[in-house]
């Protein structure tokens, strides 16, 4: 494993695959290399880029980073992309997605972006995200009850109650669990783009570069409606459905379509 400090000295720990042009992947909310779809996509698409995988601070081999900014998130992926050659496309998965969006707007060295399904909620096809979600979340932390908190959310994204509750029996609760501090983070980057009503353009109005939004078409009514109104405030971005996909999307089918867009 490789690590590179960023801006505020906070270590980030990345590793590398592939040859090609420099591809940074960045994570949604729980996930990083050890627990989610990370390293599956670099194994997608390794054929036709480097891929640069990287814990997000405050999980897997990186460091706390406290105190924690959305700012902080961004220089992150900036300390990696000079570990890139200072030029790369990214691909950013559900918050991941709002995050590299973010970043692209600061940031002159990611020449494209694929963002798979940010999770918004910009209409009344579902309930908006509760005014106290946050703070509720951090007073369960705050009390040491990591489980309520990932079960909070759990719940929140539309997790099955009878699944959450048998979900603290399963291998990958551990890893859950170890990464909730960082939930209100991701919630953060967020921030007010779950309360049912479209999005504010001025936010990436200079994302000057070219940009693919996709969705999965077996995905929620709420989340394929978010993904197309992002689509539609980027300066430069198109829209795609990967048919039979859901926000668990399949590496297979979207590292190919990614790699397309950004080859």
């Amino acid at each position: 494993m490789s690590s590179v400090a960023t801006a505020d000295g906070t270590v980030i720990g990345y590793e590398t695959s592939g040859s090609g042009p420099a591809l940074i992947f960045v994570d949604g909310a729980m996930c990083y290399r050890d627990n989610g779809p990370a390293r599956s996509m670099a194994a997608a698409l390794s054929d036709r880029f480097t891929v640069y995988l990287y814990d997000r601070r405050g999980r897997g081999a990186s460091g706390a980073g406290l105190p924690w900014s959305a700012r902080a998130e961004v220089d992150d992926l900036a300390a990696v992309l000079a570990v890139a050659g200072g030029s790369a496309v990214v691909v950013g998965v559900s918050s991941g997605a709002v995050l590299a969006a973010d970043a692209a707007a600061r940031l002159p060295g990611i020449t494209g972006l694929a963002l798979y399904e940010p999770p918004f909620i910009v209409d009344g096809s579902r309930a908006p995200r509760e005014a106290s979600f946050i703070e509720d979340m951090e007073a369960l932390l705050a009390a040491g009850d990591r489980a309520g908190a990932v079960k909070k959310f759990l719940v929140h994204v539309g997790v099955p109650r009878f699944v959450v509750a048998v979900m603290p029996l399963m291998p990958a609760w551990k890893r859950l669990t170890a990464v909730a501090h960082t939930l209100p983070y991701d919630l953060r980057i967020l921030g007010d783009t779950g309360r049912g009503v479209p999005l504010d353009s001025r936010r990436w109005a200079d994302v000057g570069v070219p940009v693919l939004v996709l969705d999965g078409g077996k995905s929620p009514e709420y989340m394929r409606n978010a993904a197309r109104a992002f689509s539609a405030v980027l300066p430069k971005a198109g829209y795609r459905t990967l048919p039979g996909q859901t926000h668990m999307v399949k590496a297979a089918v979207l590292g190919p379509a990614c790699a397309e867009f950004l080859g």
